[in-house]
């Protein structure tokens, strides 16, 4: 097994274990309306930075981090965003803390395939 191997099986146990790693619940639903229950790392912070000043505003930057492997074997294809307002998105569930869901859509999306790990970056969805 070479270090990209262990590396993506490592990934799993950070990722994917809701006791001892970052692992928290995640559903992921595709634009067929396929819906996939899973264990990654979420986010949702209220602070952003202004691309144009550099400075700290007000806002809202959500995302996930989840295994490409799990995704592929469960027979879905990598997450995207669709710019198409009239297309069905990549819909993603979690709850925060307090056990509030939220859902979002995926605005963004950023696949590692040399660790074998996808970043959505989110934008609410009502």
């Amino acid at each position: 097994m070479g270090l990209r191997d262990l590396a993506e099986a490592d990934l799993g146990l950070i990722l994917e274990d809701a006791e001892t790693g970052f692992g928290y619940p995640i559903t992921l639903t595709d634009p067929s309306g396929t819906v996939l229950a899973l264990t990654g790392f979420s986010n949702d912070i209220a602070q952003v930075i202004d691309p144009d000043t550099g400075q700290v505003v007000s806002g809202r930057l959500a995302s996930v981090a989840l295994r490409i492997s799990t995704i592929l074997s469960a027979g879905l294809g990598l997450p995207r965003g669709i710019a198409n307002e009239k297309s069905k998105p990549w819909i993603v569930e979690f709850n925060d803390l307090r056990g509030t869901p939220h859902k979002f859509k995926v605005f963004q999306s950023n696949p590692d395939r040399t660790i074998g790990m996808i970043t959505l970056i989110l934008e609410s969805y009502a």
